[in-house]
């Protein structure tokens, strides 16, 4: 007889798929195939099972990861666990530890058919014991052990196909595919298991015999027919006083008996074992090469949208109404989300969680691109659009992994004159009724929060003004069954005023006093209840008119939701502890002894962390053409920085990978929106941006060059519909200082010249012209409104060349400096102001806001959007002129202060005819009819 040489196979084998691990990460770079091992339970025999799968696996170049549950794991506990494994990229062979050791019923049928059958290596699942029994080998994964008896079984150097095989056992695991296997191998098989009446005839025919029947030495030498081919898969104890444990080692076979009649033999232990372990290593080698040969590592495999284009074109909800968007959970996959990390909110919208971030950390970052604009006029010069059509343009048409990350549009305006601000066209994120509207609810999760703070401000005001410090203090620390304790909070309160101690009862009562007076000086009082509303009566309001309220009245007003400085702490945050400490510090007022008063004092800290918690995961939508979009956070552009979230920049430029592109859209012209979102975003995100791509059209720059006012709902004037080269030429004055704008943060400029229907091919070719003479590196003109992605493909291709150009993206001001300073270099250096100057209030804010520590916070200047200057009638590029600054008020939280330049609102009204006339509900279908 002679042993199989089962050592010798395991080199081989072995040898071989490093050598293609190694090929893999040639042709890949970074590429590794991933194993994944899930574990219930702590059974010795399991451990011993799995730390040889892993040190097969770390000697062939296998990442393998080993999840090991509690036994006091539940079937849906384990079941969470394979969605998540089914769904990471990163993981191509996937297998479950048998017998599963939980203290809780669990159908192991279940499991291993959960599974996803691309990545059951083990070849247990239902489809892939079907795929083996029709024949299909190719298609399956063969289940290890009886894959490794075929390798053995050639190496023997027998020919299969004709001979008599007969397998003694059948189990899922070996017995039954082991049949399968020989059958499509072209031998005659048999099966036998303990109940065959005839066993010894029929292993006796055998001239392969392949024996799993769990049953110590159940098949006897005598049996065997000479010279066949015998593979013992059997692993059984049985007594023996010779051995120090006092039992040994035995298969299914009698070993001693069978190798005088066998030509080969495999023993027991150290003969199958192995090579299973070797054939689950092969398989998971294979995985990854099934993958690679679907999914290019750093390409996403996603199914764009085709468009039909119409002419003319439709309006926007008619638009977004006639395409379907893909099923939200499918383009979650398509970009590498994790099941466990998306939270579906229906089949259109879903929330990212945080986790995501945590995941992909080693992962490269994208290209960072910016979409701004020119000074527009009232009626908008397409950013949103732009922004749509750009990443359109580069995900459907250009093939590139693209993100567009954009802010949540505040039902004000979408209520009110302007409408939505989905983009429009054929570029929108769909659909627009829902992006228009609630979305996943956060903009209403701060507005309950900002009202939880102006609620406790003014109760706090009230509750000291009717209280001894006493009654207050047994009020705030209240005796529960006998005992005081302080919360955490309050245990920050007291620090903050220097006191060490922690015992309730120890405290004096001056240490009383301070702790329970905050002293609020309702005068300094900075806090407003919002509104996501356009409400004009609510700009000035009196609150405490009840009598219940004791004649404690004052002067107050609602501002809208999006203008909330907890709006801005949303967009500015980078995670869950960064928000709750951001939260804490937002200043509400000052003392009576002038210092600032914060949400921290209030008490309030927790409760707005935990209103604010879903919030902070980013929305996942998708444009018209199928690519993704994160709609999270929607700050104002003018009180505050006006930029959609880092967290959602952050998230997309892990998925898209060092090869794609996250293209977000900063509010109003460059001169507001694209100079916060470099010195306050940036600043804080501390990401560097490759591309700025600025949005002009002939019509805004008519308007900067002299042309008659531009007003919403009124037809324009003849000069924005006839050529007029001259009057464009001139109003070109505020393209070339908005190049020079971003040109001063050392990004190149990409001109996107956005095309109307009454544009003549004079003044587009005038426009590119004289962006690129201005310093652009380079201008294009586009038609996406009327094209979608196809129309912006040119200029996808600027974009992606400007991206490959050293960028030297630097501050305007280093922090440090001093208030007026800072202030001083925007006016001059962006708007073009001659100087500023600070009106008394102004002057009053920057000694205070000095004094109180917040001298070195980014500045956010609250001006018009509608000029450079702060007249919104003076267009073009004004110089020489005065900035005057009426106030400053600090964001602490948030990160900054915000001089107010002018006069603005931040509570818009209503027009004479809101937009709202134009919506309407269909109580039939339930769509959503009208304009956006």
């Amino acid at each position: 007889f002679c042993l199989v040489d089962f050592l010798s196979l395991f080199r081989q084998v072995r040898e071989r798929l490093k050598q293609q691990v190694v090929e893999m990460k040639e042709k890949f770079p970074g590429f590794r195939p991933g194993l994944a091992i899930l574990q219930v339970g702590n059974r010795d025999d399991s451990n011993l099972y799995i730390n040889m799968k892993l040190k097969a696996a770390a000697e062939i170049g296998i990442s393998a990861n080993h999840i090991k549950l509690p036994n006091t794991a539940t079937e849906a506990d384990v079941l969470k666990c394979i969605a998540s494994l089914n769904g990471d990229p990163a993981v191509h062979g996937f297998i479950v530890q048998l017998p599963l050791d939980s203290d809780k019923p669990i159908n192991t049928e279940r499991i291993t058919n959960a599974v996803a059958p691309e990545k059951d290596v083990d070849g247990l699942s239902s489809i892939n014991a079907g795929k083996l029994s029709r024949g299909d080998l190719g298609d399956c994964f063969i289940p290890c052990t009886p894959k490794g008896c075929m390798e053995l079984i050639r190496q023997t150097g027998i020919q299969v196909a004709g001979k008599r095989a007969v397998v003694v056992g059948r189990s899922k695991i070996v017995g039954a595919p082991m049949h399968d296997l020989l059958l499509w191998n072209h031998a005659t098989v048999t099966t036998c298991h303990s109940k065959t009446s005839t066993l010894a005839e029929e292993v006796g025919k055998a001239d392969i015999l392949v024996v799993a029947a769990g049953k110590a030495e159940m098949v006897k030498g005598e049996w065997i027919k000479p010279g066949a081919i015998v593979i013992d898969c059997g692993i059984n104890h049985v007594p023996d006083s010779t051995k120090a444990s006092g039992k040994r080692v035995v298969g299914d076979v009698a070993y001693n008996t069978a190798k005088e009649k066998a030509s080969y033999i495999t023993p027991v232990p150290g003969g199958v074992g192995p090579m299973t372990v070797a054939m689950l290593m092969q398989s998971t080698v294979e995985s990854a090469q099934r993958f690679l040969e679907k999914f290019q590592p750093g390409k996403w495999n996603i199914q764009y949208t085709q468009l039909t284009l119409k002419v003319p074109v439709p309006s926007d909800i008619e638009i977004s109404q006639s395409c379907i968007p893909k099923p939200i959970d499918q383009l979650a996959k398509e970009v590498g989300l994790l099941p466990d990390e998306v939270e579906l909110f229906g089949q259109t919208k879903a929330k990212v969680h945080l986790s995501t971030l945590k995941r992909l950390k080693n992962q490269p970052d994208g290209k960072y691109v910016v979409v701004t604009g020119i000074t527009p006029t009232p009626l908008g010069e397409g950013k949103s659009t732009t922004t749509i059509g750009l990443v359109q343009a580069l995900g459907a048409h250009l093939h590139q992994n693209v993100f567009a990350c954009v802010r949540q549009p505040s039902q004000g305006p979408t209520f009110g004159i302007k409408g939505g601000a989905a983009g429009g066209g054929y570029c929108q994120v769909t659909p627009m009724e829902e992006f228009n509207l609630h979305l996943t609810g956060d903009i209403h999760a701060v507005t309950a929060a900002n009202n939880l703070v102006a609620a406790a401000i003014d109760a706090r005001i009230f509750h000291e003004l009717t209280q001894t410090d006493q009654a207050l203090y047994n009020r705030l620390v209240p005796s529960v069954n006998g005992v005081r304790k302080f919360s955490d909070i309050q245990i920050r309160r007291l620090q903050k005023l220097g006191i060490s101690k922690t015992d309730p009862t120890s405290l004096t009562k001056e240490e009383v006093n301070l702790f329970v007076r905050l002293d609020i000086d309702p005068g300094t009082i900075t806090w407003q209840r919002v509104l996501d509303t356009n409400d004009r009566f609510l700009r000035k309001i009196t609150i405490g008119q009840s009598p219940t309220e004791k004649g404690f009245s004052r002067t107050a007003q609602f501002d809208i939701t999006v203008s909330s400085e907890i709006m801005a702490v949303l967009a500015l945050s980078d995670g869950l502890d960064d928000m709750k400490k951001r939260l804490g510090r937002m200043v509400v007022a000052s003392s009576k002894r002038g210092e600032p008063i914060t949400t921290d004092d209030l008490g309030v800290t927790g409760a707005l962390a935990v209103v604010m918690k879903d919030a902070i995961k980013p929305n996942l939508m998708q444009t018209l053409e199928g690519t993704p979009v994160f709609v999270h956070a929607g700050p104002f552009a003018n009180i505050a920085h006006g930029n959609s979230s880092v967290l959602a920049d952050k998230i997309a430029l892990k998925l898209v990978g060092k090869e794609g592109f996250v293209v977000t859209e900063a509010g109003f012209g460059a001169d507001i929106g694209m100079e916060k979102f470099f010195n306050i975003k940036c600043r804080y995100s501390g990401l560097r941006p490759h591309v700025v791509v600025l949005v002009a059209t002939v019509r805004a720059l008519k308007m900067h060059g002299g042309g008659p006012t531009v007003t919403a709902g009124v037809p324009l004037p003849k000069e924005y519909v006839e050529e007029n080269l001259q009057l464009l030429a001139k109003g070109c004055s505020n393209l070339n200082k908005q190049i020079q704008n971003a040109r001063i943060f050392g990004v190149p400029v990409i001109v996107a010249v956005n095309a109307f229907k009454t544009d003549t091919k004079a003044e587009l070719a005038l426009v590119v012209q004289m962006a690129k003479e201005a310093g652009a590196f380079d201008a294009v003109e586009c038609t996406h409104w009327a094209e979608g992605g196809k129309g912006a493909v040119a200029l996808a291709q600027a974009v992606q060349r400007a991206s490959q150009t050293p960028s030297n993206f630097r501050f305007l001001y280093n922090v440090e400096l001093p208030v007026v300073d800072k202030i001083r270099l925007i006016a001059q250096q962006i708007y073009g102001a001659r100087d500023i100057e600070l009106l008394p209030e102004a002057q009053e804010k920057v000694t205070l806001y000095t004094k109180q520590g917040f001298g070195n916070l980014p500045i956010c200047m609250a001006k018009t959007h509608l000029s450079l200057s702060h007249d919104p009638e003076q267009k073009g590029a004004p110089t020489g002129f005065i900035l005057p600054i009426r106030d400053i008020r600090a964001s602490v939280g948030a990160g900054f202060l915000y001089p107010l330049v002018g006069t603005m609102t931040t509570m818009p009204g209503l027009p004479t005819r809101p937009c709202f006339y134009d919506i309407d509900l269909d109580p039939v279908s339930g769509e959503v009819n009208g304009l956006f």
